[in-house]
């Protein structure tokens, strides 16, 4: 692994501990994980590789990838403050954000440490070609667990009760009373 990979697995998995405290939804919360993972996907993302079985591990590792972000979603507390929402991530969305990407880079991790000639037999037995597909399934599960997560709470923040409390009233109101 090259520092690139290191600073880009270490930044997405410190982007929740940055949701532990609550803060306004706003589009910064949804740019900067954007933002990472798309760097990732044109870094790393040379192709999809469609032979044997490679689209089951792709597919499955994005059903899991789609899991780990719903459930995150779901388990990231929003609520209305005023005109505002706030979001925290709660202690079970930001150990199931750690755990998938954690994931990746321990898989990355023990393929460079010994781990490769295991990756590549059961490659073999399961008919999936190449490097390619492990890492086009690695790169996909991180861009569809951040793209659920991200609409679970975009559609729960739409769900949120409309602002309540006293409706201001216009001055030019109020100015017409005193007369």
């Amino acid at each position: 692994m090259d520092t690139t990979t290191w600073i880009i697995d270490i930044a997405l998995i410190l982007i929740v501990f940055r949701q532990l405290r609550e803060g306004p939804l706003g589009p910064r919360s949804y740019l900067l994980p954007l933002g990472i993972v798309t760097f990732v996907g044109f870094s790393y993302l040379d192709t999809v590789p469609t032979d044997g079985n490679d689209l089951v591990l792709i597919g499955a590792l994005m059903g899991v990838g789609a899991a780990l972000g719903i459930a995150g979603g779901v388990f990231t507390r929003i609520r209305r403050s005023g005109t505002d929402i706030l979001i925290k991530a709660g202690a079970v969305s930001a150990a199931l954000w750690v755990l998938g990407m954690g994931a990746r880079l321990g898989f990355q991790l023990w393929v460079d440490h010994g781990g490769a000639s295991t990756v590549a037999r059961f490659s073999m037995e399961n008919r999936i070609t190449s490097s390619d597909a492990w890492v086009a399934a690695l790169v996909l599960m991180a861009l569809t667990e951040v793209v659920t997560r991200l609409a679970t709470i975009y559609v729960r923040s739409r769900m949120l009760p409309a602002a309540t409390g006293p409706v201001p009233v216009p001055q030019s109101v109020t100015a017409g009373r005193a007369s």
